[in-house]
């Protein structure tokens, strides 16, 4: 079968490689073309076109970026229609899969959505756009499956594709040697994957590093960005390592963390936490008019309550991350709080192994 693939940022290019990793179990002559990054590439994805050629973020950059956006759609489609798949297999990456999804309806295409919109955030009704345009949901978060059926959408909870990751890692027995890291307590900083995050959310962090004089401040950096995006940190002292975020996590005493996947990430290797986001003036004007739901963190989404603190815009500064931090690392009630909310979450995503999950769905509705 010839499968035709898309995500369009670094979780979701992950979560795909280990998508396609499963269906080539199933399907020994599948053949995989779309759009992606290097996870996906290096499990036999044929790239037209790599997701970092593409990325925008915020509502403001997105209006910025719109052209570009645009072109890489269209050269998509033409490949995509080019290629003449068996099925179109989405992940994650709303504003442009869902573009994808009305293109591979029209063209017959059976379309399905693995990591769904997160149409409950904001502008719930386009529910009903992922009803007519898709033929199966693949859920990631246990709270979805009963959101979308009030839209009439059946959708799937396969579990989360993070747990299989974290059940695969093993960690480096000489992390602090390899690194050249001290064994004074570690606090871990994952400002983001994206250009546009590291600019908003790195200043303060940088700032706080000098109110805890007796803890080691570590960033999680990213290859695909480049060294040059860290080197304020590397000029405050700042250790920087590359590509070792799940090693980083296993040995640290806290963390910052920008919204986002690595939220939970960080929940699943039980590290206190503060969630921190900035975004310009004008997107989170925007965005606060629209969004609907408590919380910005996976964490407090799926507990329905909040576990970690938030500090969102303003609310992120030097004074408010520094009395976060120091709850987490002085106040024994305070950590034991949140880790009782991490171990409520780990049990509410189960333990089902996901990717093989949706692998089988897929190949099931294709008759192999």
């Amino acid at each position: 079968m010839k499968y035709y693939i898309i995500s369009g940022e670094r979780s979701g290019d992950l979560h795909a490689s280990n998508l396609i990793r499963a269906i080539k179990a199933l399907d020994p002559k599948a053949t995989f073309r779309g759009m992606g990054g290097d996870y996906s590439k290096n499990e036999g994805l044929s790239l037209c076109a790599h997701y970092d050629e593409v990325a925008v973020m915020g509502f403001v950059e997105v209006l910025f970026g719109f052209r570009k956006v645009l072109k890489y759609l269209s050269l998509v489609k033409k490949d995509f229609l080019e290629n003449k798949p068996d099925i179109l297999i989405l992940v994650d990456y709303g504003g442009f899969n869902m573009k994808m999804a009305a293109f591979g309806k029209e063209n017959n295409i059976p379309v399905h959505y693995y990591i769904p919109p997160k149409v409950w955030a904001w502008n719930q009704k386009r529910a009903y756009k992922i009803k007519e345009f898709t033929d199966q949901v693949y859920s990631i978060l246990p709270f979805e499956p009963a959101f979308f059926e009030r839209f009439g959408v059946k959708a799937q909870y396969v579990g989360n594709p993070l747990l299989d990751e974290i059940a695969k890692f093993e960690p480096h027995p000489f992390f602090h040697q390899k690194n050249n890291l001290s064994y004074s307590p570690i606090i871990a900083l994952l400002p983001g994957s994206r250009k546009q995050e590291l600019a908003n959310m790195m200043q303060v962090m940088l700032q706080v590093v000098k109110k805890f004089p007796n803890a080691q401040f570590v960033i999680a950096g990213v290859t695909n960005l480049g060294s040059a995006l860290y080197e304020p940190a590397l000029k405050a002292g700042i250790k920087v390592i590359y590509e070792q975020t799940y090693d980083l996590l296993y040995h640290a005493n806290a963390a910052v963390v920008t919204s986002g996947t690595a939220t939970l990430e960080t929940a699943l290797f039980r590290v206190p936490q503060v969630v921190v986001y900035k975004t310009s003036g004008i997107s989170y004007a925007i965005a606060k008019r629209l969004i609907r739901v408590p919380f910005i963190s996976l964490v407090n989404l799926i507990a329905d309550r909040k576990v970690v603190a938030e500090l969102i815009q303003d609310d992120y500064n030097i004074e408010n991350l520094s009395q976060e931090l120091n709850l987490i690392l002085s106040n024994i009630l305070h950590k034991a709080d949140i880790l009782d909310g991490y171990t409520e979450i780990k049990e509410k995503l189960g333990n089902n192994s996901a990717s093989d999950t949706v692998a089988r769905m897929i190949c099931g509705s294709l008759e192999i």
